[in-house]
Protein backbone atom coordinates (compact mmCIF):
# COMPACT_ATOMS: atom_id res chain seq x y z
CA UNK A 1 0.00 0.00 0.00
CA UNK A 2 1.41 3.11 -0.88
CA UNK A 3 2.24 6.05 1.93
CA UNK A 4 0.68 9.69 1.19
CA UNK A 5 0.87 12.64 2.98
CA UNK A 6 -2.14 12.89 4.66
CA UNK A 7 -1.75 8.45 5.19
CA UNK A 8 -1.55 9.62 8.91
CA UNK A 9 -2.42 11.20 12.36
CA UNK A 10 -1.76 14.62 13.42
CA UNK A 11 -4.02 15.53 16.64
CA UNK A 12 -5.99 13.67 18.79
CA UNK A 13 -9.41 15.67 20.03
CA UNK A 14 -10.99 14.85 23.38
CA UNK A 15 -14.24 15.62 24.84
CA UNK A 16 -15.91 15.35 28.10
CA UNK A 17 -18.28 16.80 30.34
CA UNK A 18 -19.89 15.33 33.65
CA UNK A 19 -18.03 12.25 34.84
CA UNK A 20 -15.18 13.82 32.43
CA UNK A 21 -12.61 14.26 34.84
CA UNK A 22 -12.89 9.77 35.50
CA UNK A 23 -12.75 9.34 31.97
CA UNK A 24 -9.74 11.54 31.03
CA UNK A 25 -7.51 10.34 33.87
CA UNK A 26 -8.04 6.22 32.27
CA UNK A 27 -7.56 7.66 28.83
CA UNK A 28 -4.52 9.87 28.93
CA UNK A 29 -2.98 7.68 31.48
CA UNK A 30 -3.34 5.05 29.57
CA UNK A 31 -1.33 6.54 26.44
CA UNK A 32 1.85 6.64 27.81
CA UNK A 33 4.67 8.89 26.97
CA UNK A 34 6.14 9.61 23.62
CA UNK A 35 3.23 10.30 22.02
CA UNK A 36 3.81 11.26 18.51
CA UNK A 37 0.33 13.87 18.42
CA UNK A 38 -0.76 16.45 20.36
CA UNK A 39 -3.96 16.03 22.24
CA UNK A 40 -6.13 19.23 22.51
CA UNK A 41 -9.37 18.58 25.27
CA UNK A 42 -12.96 20.32 26.24
CA UNK A 43 -13.98 19.38 29.57
CA UNK A 44 -16.87 21.31 30.65
CA UNK A 45 -16.16 22.80 33.72
CA UNK A 46 -17.32 25.64 36.25
CA UNK A 47 -16.16 29.08 35.03
CA UNK A 48 -16.84 30.53 38.81
CA UNK A 49 -14.36 28.21 40.47
CA UNK A 50 -10.55 28.20 39.57
CA UNK A 51 -9.58 24.87 37.33
CA UNK A 52 -7.11 22.55 38.82
CA UNK A 53 -7.64 20.12 35.97
CA UNK A 54 -4.35 20.65 34.63
CA UNK A 55 -2.76 19.85 37.61
CA UNK A 56 -5.19 16.68 38.65
CA UNK A 57 -4.62 15.09 35.04
CA UNK A 58 -0.95 16.04 35.03
CA UNK A 59 -0.13 13.89 37.65
CA UNK A 60 -2.08 10.77 36.42
CA UNK A 61 -0.32 10.49 32.89
CA UNK A 62 3.31 11.09 31.38
CA UNK A 63 2.20 13.38 29.19
CA UNK A 64 2.71 16.94 30.00
CA UNK A 65 -0.50 18.71 30.65
CA UNK A 66 -1.22 22.59 30.47
CA UNK A 67 -4.25 25.01 29.91
CA UNK A 68 -4.21 26.32 26.32
CA UNK A 69 -2.66 29.22 25.11
CA UNK A 70 -4.00 31.81 22.91
CA UNK A 71 -1.38 31.19 19.97
CA UNK A 72 0.68 28.81 21.32
CA UNK A 73 1.47 26.00 19.00
CA UNK A 74 0.24 22.61 19.39
CA UNK A 75 3.48 19.77 20.13
CA UNK A 76 3.48 15.97 20.17
CA UNK A 77 3.19 14.72 23.63
CA UNK A 78 1.44 17.25 25.32
CA UNK A 79 -2.00 17.47 26.28
CA UNK A 80 -3.88 20.97 25.91
CA UNK A 81 -7.10 21.38 27.98
CA UNK A 82 -9.47 24.50 27.04
CA UNK A 83 -9.32 27.11 30.11
CA UNK A 84 -12.57 27.50 31.58
CA UNK A 85 -15.39 29.63 30.00
CA UNK A 86 -13.39 30.11 26.78
CA UNK A 87 -13.51 27.62 23.30
CA UNK A 88 -10.83 25.75 22.53
CA UNK A 89 -10.27 26.08 18.34
CA UNK A 90 -6.97 24.97 16.19
CA UNK A 91 -5.96 26.68 12.75
CA UNK A 92 -4.03 24.71 10.32
CA UNK A 93 -0.17 24.06 11.66
CA UNK A 94 -1.49 23.56 14.71
CA UNK A 95 -1.57 27.44 16.45
CA UNK A 96 -4.17 27.31 19.17
CA UNK A 97 -7.02 30.22 19.87
CA UNK A 98 -9.07 30.95 22.38
CA UNK A 99 -12.66 32.60 22.56
CA UNK A 100 -15.44 33.59 23.98
CA UNK A 101 -18.03 34.18 21.72
CA UNK A 102 -21.22 32.79 22.18
CA UNK A 103 -22.21 29.74 24.21
CA UNK A 104 -22.86 26.28 21.83
CA UNK A 105 -25.25 23.67 23.56
CA UNK A 106 -25.35 26.05 26.65
CA UNK A 107 -21.76 25.38 27.00
CA UNK A 108 -18.18 27.30 26.59
CA UNK A 109 -15.70 25.30 25.72
CA UNK A 110 -17.13 23.40 22.71
CA UNK A 111 -16.91 20.18 21.88
CA UNK A 112 -18.41 20.97 18.33
CA UNK A 113 -16.42 23.98 17.74
CA UNK A 114 -13.31 22.07 18.68
CA UNK A 115 -14.01 19.21 16.64
CA UNK A 116 -14.75 21.45 13.50
CA UNK A 117 -11.84 23.62 13.61
CA UNK A 118 -9.96 20.60 14.24
CA UNK A 119 -11.74 18.86 10.96
CA UNK A 120 -10.79 21.99 8.81
CA UNK A 121 -7.28 22.31 10.13
CA UNK A 122 -6.24 18.16 9.57
CA UNK A 123 -8.83 16.35 7.81
CA UNK A 124 -8.29 12.68 7.38
CA UNK A 125 -5.32 13.26 9.31
CA UNK A 126 -7.70 14.16 12.86
CA UNK A 127 -8.97 11.94 15.77
CA UNK A 128 -11.62 12.84 17.62
CA UNK A 129 -13.08 11.00 20.84
CA UNK A 130 -16.45 11.53 22.43
CA UNK A 131 -16.27 10.34 26.53
CA UNK A 132 -19.11 10.81 29.42
CA UNK A 133 -21.17 13.87 29.69
CA UNK A 134 -24.64 15.20 29.36
CA UNK A 135 -26.05 16.32 26.50
CA UNK A 136 -24.98 16.70 22.62
CA UNK A 137 -22.30 18.67 22.53
CA UNK A 138 -19.64 16.89 20.36
CA UNK A 139 -22.50 15.06 17.61
CA UNK A 140 -22.14 18.13 15.14
CA UNK A 141 -18.76 18.13 15.26
CA UNK A 142 -18.40 14.27 14.91
CA UNK A 143 -20.26 14.65 11.51
CA UNK A 144 -17.97 17.36 11.04
CA UNK A 145 -14.63 15.09 11.50
CA UNK A 146 -15.76 12.04 9.22
CA UNK A 147 -17.00 14.78 6.17
CA UNK A 148 -13.20 15.84 6.30
CA UNK A 149 -12.28 11.91 6.14
CA UNK A 150 -10.85 11.95 10.02
CA UNK A 151 -11.51 9.33 12.57
CA UNK A 152 -13.86 9.09 15.31
CA UNK A 153 -13.94 6.98 18.70
CA UNK A 154 -16.68 7.00 21.42
CA UNK A 155 -17.22 5.71 24.48
CA UNK A 156 -19.62 2.49 25.37
CA UNK A 157 -22.40 4.82 26.13
CA UNK A 158 -22.61 1.50 28.63
CA UNK A 159 -19.89 1.96 30.37
CA UNK A 160 -20.39 5.75 30.24
CA UNK A 161 -20.80 7.22 33.36
CA UNK A 162 -23.40 10.11 31.99
CA UNK A 163 -24.74 8.76 28.67
CA UNK A 164 -25.84 11.62 26.78
CA UNK A 165 -22.88 13.07 25.15
CA UNK A 166 -21.68 9.47 23.65
CA UNK A 167 -25.25 8.18 22.83
CA UNK A 168 -25.53 11.95 20.87
CA UNK A 169 -22.38 10.97 18.65
CA UNK A 170 -22.85 7.38 18.06
CA UNK A 171 -26.29 8.79 16.89
CA UNK A 172 -24.96 10.12 14.15
CA UNK A 173 -23.91 7.20 12.21
CA UNK A 174 -20.41 8.55 12.04
CA UNK A 175 -18.74 6.67 14.35
CA UNK A 176 -15.62 4.67 13.74
CA UNK A 177 -14.62 3.04 16.64
CA UNK A 178 -17.40 2.36 20.10
CA UNK A 179 -15.24 1.42 23.28
CA UNK A 180 -15.33 0.72 26.31
CA UNK A 181 -13.22 3.34 28.15
CA UNK A 182 -10.62 0.91 29.16
CA UNK A 183 -9.95 0.30 25.25
CA UNK A 184 -9.90 3.83 24.08
CA UNK A 185 -6.04 4.76 24.95
CA UNK A 186 -4.78 1.20 22.96
CA UNK A 187 -6.91 2.20 19.87
CA UNK A 188 -5.46 5.96 20.13
CA UNK A 189 -2.42 4.59 20.70
CA UNK A 190 -2.46 2.58 17.71
CA UNK A 191 -3.66 4.55 15.31
CA UNK A 192 -1.45 7.19 16.13
CA UNK A 193 1.44 4.80 16.00
CA UNK A 194 0.46 2.55 13.18
CA UNK A 195 0.08 4.89 10.30
CA UNK A 196 3.39 6.45 11.17
CA UNK A 197 5.85 2.99 10.22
Amino acid sequence: MEHTADDHFDVVAVAASAGGITGLVTVLGDLGDGLPVPVLVVQHLDPRHRTVIAEVLGRRTPLRVKLAEEHEQAVAGTVYIAPPNRHLLVAPGGRLALTDTELVHFVRPSADLLFESVAGAYGPRAIACVLTGTGRDGAMGVDAVKQRGGTVIVQDPATAEFKGMPEAAVGTGKVDFVLPLEEIAAVIRGLVETKRQ
